[in-house]
């Protein structure tokens, strides 16, 4: 892979490491437009689809008081139609060339996307680019999607692995903090959300400097780019001369503790008439920046990451108490969070949750057995390879290179990080996210507290 570096003088520039080849020719490139906006892409010879993003720097965490919702709000309304284009339009237009779009909201940022061939780029930037810039934000619109967005929020309601993990994540980091909010709103806040404030959200946020947009595929950076800007300058945006945003965090908080203004430990059980219990246990995690990171990734493979991992092998193989049972992080600017997963008969909670902590315990007290250390390896490092098969793939990587981790990888280095990572470190890591207060959430047909004490 092709890749240069970038100076580093404007703090959250993104940094493009390595030079080898990926095997597949790629190279990745960066420019910075007229108004500060960002294109990042990777050109990948002989593929002949390419997908592209527009990534929006703001996420649920960004919502003011009385803003609640807006963000995933536009998620959707953004679809709905812009100036010229009416949601019709908008889904015709990719209909017509066989390619496909969606969105995802996340906390700390939103994307739109689209896959396409590689001929009909030039209309995937076309489209993309003016719902991202020019939505109406119809109120007859909105009050039709509120209507949808409250569907979906009863879908994943009726979800109790959904109720699981969402409740765990406001245990986590506190229901009442930007980062422990449901990323879709609530019902409430759904209902209350006038359209001016959602519009005041759309305008404050929506702009030049905190757009990246990225593509891989088929592609020639220099048509991307030129499409980019003559899209943007059609829909009136800023041509002048602007930096970009800084990135989210880019100060670095490397020496803070894990659980640094976390709330301390609690037991939640949500009364649920399901045959089955699903049960989270867990607590702070890593920062998306951590360096730590790539220790982590193993660290997952050998806890609960596959089918040779000591969860899947001790309460799935060994003890037949669950079907699904895993381990999961998230990473944010500024906190994170790591747990496991068990899905298991409702009388038999308190043994799984007695199991699912002596394993993580173990871990962190006994190190590593012989063997796992190089099984994981080869699993994260198999699995960024195999990743980079899909176009999207390629196309988030650059996105979240741009926004969350501030460099790029080469395929080169990312595996050459993932090999270095020894015993020790695996070791040393599993024992500070135990040391960490523990969360236990509980959803299931129980009508007090299966497990009364969190392990």
């Amino acid at each position: 892979m092709t890749a240069v570096p970038l100076p580093l003088e404007q703090e959250g520039t993104l940094t493009l490491s390595g030079q080898a080849a990926d095997g597949h020719g790629s190279t990745v490139r960066r420019s910075v437009l007229a108004g500060g906006v960002r294109v990042l892409t990777e050109a990948v010879p002989g593929l002949r689809s390419a997908t592209l993003g527009a990534w929006v720097g703001v996420g649920s965490r960004d919502e003011a008081d009385g803003h609640h919702g807006s963000t995933h709000f536009l998620e959707h309304l953004l679809f709905k139609g812009t100036a010229t284009r009416s949601a019709l339009d908008i889904a015709a237009a990719f209909d017509a060339v066989g390619g496909e779009s969606n969105a995802a909201t996340g906390k700390e940022h939103t994307t739109y996307y689209a896959r396409v061939l590689d001929a009909d780029l030039p209309l995937a930037v076309d489209v993309i680019a003016d719902m991202v810039t020019s939505a109406t934000l119809d109120p007859d619109d909105l009050e039709g999607e509120r209507q949808v967005i409250l569907e979906e929020l009863a879908m994943n309601d009726d979800d109790p692995v959904d109720v699981a993990h969402e409740r765990f994540t406001e245990q986590v980091f506190g229901a009442e903090t930007p980062l422990g909010r449901p990323i879709g709103g609530t019902a409430q806040t759904i209902l209350d959300v006038p359209r001016d404030a959602v519009w005041e959200h759309y305008q404050q946020h929506y702009t030049a400097p905190g757009l990246v947009v990225t593509a891989a595929g088929g592609l020639d950076h220099d048509a991307v780019c030129d499409a980019v800007a003559k899209a943007l300058a059609g829909a009136g945006w800023p041509q002048d001369q602007r930096a970009p945003l800084p990135r989210r965090g880019s100060g670095g908080r490397e020496h803070r503790s894990i659980s640094d203004g976390l709330p301390g430990g609690s037991v939640l059980t949500i009364d649920r008439p399901t045959e089955q219990a699903n049960v989270v246990l867990g607590g702070a995690g890593l920062r998306a920046g951590d360096p730590r990171r790539h220790v982590l990734a193993v660290l997952n493979a050998i806890l609960g990451g596959g089918m040779s991992s000591r969860l899947f092998q001790e309460v799935r193989e060994r003890r037949g108490l669950a079907y699904s049972v895993y381990s999961f992080s998230s990473g944010y600017a500024d906190a994170g969070l790591f747990g496991v997963y068990a899905g298991c008969t409702p009388v038999r909670v308190p043994e799984v949750v007695e199991l699912l902590a002596r394993e993580w315990e173990q871990l962190a007290a006994n190190g590593l057995r012989p063997g796992e250390l190089e099984r994981a390896i080869g699993q994260v490092s198999g699995g960024t390879v195999l990743a980079l098969e899909d176009s999207g793939s390629r196309m988030s990587r650059l996105g979240k290179a741009e926004l969350v981790h501030g460099e790029y990888l080469s395929l080169e280095d990312a595996l050459a990080r993932a090999a270095s990572v020894t015993a020790d470190d695996v070791q040393q890591l599993a024992a500070e996210l135990w040391a960490a207060p523990h969360h236990l959430t509980v959803v299931g047909p129980f009508e007090s507290d299966p497990v009364a004490v969190v392990p």
